[in-house]
């Protein structure tokens, strides 16, 4: 235990006879602000801040040129090579279609090659920047990690770690530490509690840590956000918006205050989350790829949007009042998917500082920012789900009035990034199709010989194959510039296994992602489909933990794609065995949907490629002591089988523990007389026909328990039960 953990053990030594946290309050006093709903239909420039640097750098202009004119001139040159495969004999109706999607696909790689490129070139040109300590800090800043349904010894052992880090750089004073709990399942409830209570007596007086929990959780995350905003803002310059499963390094929290600090135009600064403490194979596949594939793509979106960047809704600082003054989200007309509250509100809160006249912008080279994966393909498929849902509802928001260009191009850029499966797959469609037109229209074009493409007289074949390496370069360039820039970089290389071991890394995560491509594709179509057709996808907790999917399940999942590949299989090789080699990739990856998706959350497949030294990063190999902390602590924080889980008994068996949880509640109960809920009135009649907590705890439903812990008068009907379990059982209703 290192110097500064000791003082913190001696410090709640010392503490906790004179300070109870049961008598602290759970949350300060109220500091309002003002969060006006914003309109997207107009906006008076008049109100907007009025920055002190005016315009922007002229590295960022050239960097636009480089990657829009350069991705431009690309999607130029792939539409014209592509016009001249298919300008052969007359050109079908098939045949335009075919042209137009693969424009559409290219202008997509294209501007992904380019901006890599951009972001590779900066990364050569400046040095890793490592995050200092600010000499001084003048502000007061909130540290804000939203929660909902996590295990509590994971989130509350993080923001401890990161807690003492803070503490570490002699700039504890300047934060305030808040858990934000939207959280619905009761027994989770509780142990958030229990948690926040056990980590007050651990910090004693060298934090000041908070908990709220939101009965109503409106608007999800965006509405905790601002429910925090609203009610305590005032108290703060800045705050500091985690995930619950982000990690920041002290020293990085201290650098981005600082930076707050020295630029008064700025609405928010962004990390560059890095992904670890991951170790399923598809966690591993996609730790790597972030870590060596990642900082090209970040340096390069930060280098073309500069002050008019994105947020991703975590890891970042933001100026709390310009936020509550900007970015007070409106509900947009009609129902889910593409009505109600908007999900993916981090890009439109950005666009919104953004139109406000404050600078959005990233550090990508700062470091010290972590954050996790989901541990399987049914996992990420999910969490893609809703990403699509949030990124398609930006289609109505793409002509908000006085929105800048960028903030435009950021959210055509999301939309495109669940569209471009649906558009390859029509490609690919429209590509049989043809092959099936010339297949069965005599004369016969097909040969019996193998080969890679086949003869037939209505498409220029030595164009196509030059187009289709152009089209893989172009595509899988940005992979290998991350390799490019990990092998000249000695410590990353020296650390992830040495040319041969990182290159061998290198080329499984190629292979795998090919692999992965056609199922994502088809999930992500799927997806499309759903949302075009109104289907909402709900709102549930992301699995974080490295535990494996029960393979029927992963069969249930997973059958049509198998189903789909064979048919593919089957069809392409009864027209032509040229047509199943050109398509093998795909088909091979449909085809072993459940054997990659079974492998995908493995445990055992990870660590034994971690052993062999495939797939390190340089976080895992020499982990950086906040992530080590957190690790201990939820080690530490495990709750063992002595410890009552059950909410409702654990509220009941212990009057101080529920002074505590009473405390934390409104300060008027939610129940109003002559307003009869059913749910309450179930549950209020559940407690009175009860005679012990084992009866109580045994008939009420979660709905029912949530009603009762957020109730006074229900939690003192609770109290009255006895805790004798010998009572004769009964059948509650």
């Amino acid at each position: 235990m290192d110097a500064v953990t000791d003082s913190l053990s001696t410090t709640t030594d010392q503490v906790s006879s004179v300070q109870d946290p049961r008598l602290q309050p759970a949350m300060p006093a109220e500091a309002p602000l003002a969060m006006p709903q914003q309109s997207l239909a107009t906006f008076d420039q008049t109100t907007a801040h009025k920055p002190a640097r005016q315009g922007e750098d002229w590295s960022t202009w050239a960097a636009r040129l480089l990657v829009f004119g350069g991705g431009l001139a690309l999607t130029a040159y792939g539409a014209n090579e592509m016009y001249g495969v298919v300008n052969v004999g007359s050109i079908t109706a098939l045949k335009w279609a075919l042209l137009v999607l693969f424009t559409i696909n290219f202008s997509w790689i294209s501007l992904s090659f380019m901006s890599a490129v951009g972001g590779f070139i900066w990364l050569f040109l400046h040095s890793r920047n490592k995050p200092g300590v600010a000499p001084t800090l003048s502000t007061r800043t909130a540290v804000v990690m939203p929660i909902y349904n996590e295990a509590p010894e994971r989130v509350f052992g993080a923001l401890q770690a990161m807690i003492e880090d803070v503490l570490r750089t002699g700039r504890g004073d300047h934060f305030d530490w808040f858990f934000l709990s939207d959280t619905t399942h009761p027994d989770v409830w509780i142990a958030e509690e229990r948690a926040f209570e056990a980590l007050r007596a651990r910090i004693g007086t060298t934090a000041n840590v908070y908990y709220r929990h939101r009965q109503n959780n409106t608007a999800r995350k965006a509405g905790n956000i601002a429910d925090f905003v609203t009610r305590w803002g005032g108290h703060y310059e800045h705050m500091v918006v985690l995930d619950a499963d982000s990690l920041m390094s002290g020293s990085t929290i201290v650098a981005l205050a600082a930076a707050m600090e020295a630029d008064p135009d700025a609405g928010i600064i962004q990390t560059l989350p890095l992904i670890m403490n991951r170790n399923t194979f598809l966690a591993r596949l996609q730790q790597f790829a972030a870590r060596i594939y990642g900082p090209i793509i970040a340096a390069g979106l930060a280098l073309w949007s500069g002050r008019k960047g994105n947020y991703w809704g975590h890891n970042a600082i933001i100026r709390t009042k310009a936020f509550a003054a900007s970015c007070g989200l409106p509900n947009l007309r009609g129902k889910p998917p593409f009505g109600g509250h908007i999900l993916s509100h981090d890009f439109v809160e950005a666009a919104l500082l953004v139109r406000a006249g404050y600078a959005v912008y990233m550090l990508p080279a700062l470091g010290g920012s972590y954050e996790e994966s989901p541990p399987s393909l049914i996992d990420i498929a999910a969490r893609d789900r809703r990403w699509a849902q949030g990124n398609l509802q930006h289609s109505r928001l793409l002509l908000t009035k006085k929105l800048k260009l960028s903030s435009r191009q950021h959210f055509a850029t999301g939309i495109m990034g669940y569209l471009s499966s649906p558009v390859w797959m029509a490609q690919l469609l429209v590509g049989i199709a043809l092959v099936l037109q010339a297949s069965f229209i005599r004369p016969e074009y097909f040969t019996h010989e193998f080969a890679m493409f086949p003869d037939w007289p209505v498409f220029d074949y030595e164009r196509a194959l030059k187009l289709f390496g152009v089209t893989m370069a172009v595509l899988l360039a940005p992979k290998f510039m991350g390799l490019l820039y990990a092998l000249f970089r000695a410590p990353t290389r020296r650390v992830t296994g040495g040319v041969i071991g990182l290159t061998a890394s290198f080329f499984i995560e190629l292979i795998f992602s090919a692999l992965i491509a056609p199922i994502m594709m088809v999930i992500q179509t799927g997806a499309v489909l759903q949302i075009v057709s109104g289907r909402d996808t709900g709102w549930q907790p992301q699995r974080r933990d490295d535990g494996s999917i029960p393979f029927l399940h992963i069969v249930r999942r997973h059958r049509s794609h198998v189903a789909l590949g064979f048919l593919t299989l089957i069809a392409g090789y009864l027209i032509s065995p040229s047509l199943v080699a050109w398509m093998s990739p795909t088909i091979a990856g449909l085809i072993l949907a459940i054997f990659i998706s079974w492998a995908s959350g493995q445990l055992w497949i990870g660590l034994a490629l971690r052993r062999l030294g495939i797939l390190v990063t340089p976080e895992e190999t020499t982990p950086p002591r906040v992530a080590t902390r957190a690790g201990e602590l939820a080690a530490e924080l495990t709750p063992d089988e002595t410890v009552e889980v059950d909410s409702i008994k654990a509220v009941h068996g212990d009057s101080k523990f529920r002074a505590l949880h009473e405390s934390m509640l409104p300060s008027l109960d939610r129940h109003k007389r002559g307003v009869i809920d059913p749910h309450r009135a179930v549950a209020e009649a559940k407690l009175n026909d009860a005679e012990t907590i084992t009866e109580a705890a045994d008939w009420l439903k979660p709905r029912e328990r949530m009603i009762v812990l957020h109730d006074r008068s229900l939690l003192n009907l609770l109290s009255r039960l006895r805790p004798d379990e010998t009572a004769p059982a009964q059948t509650g209703s």
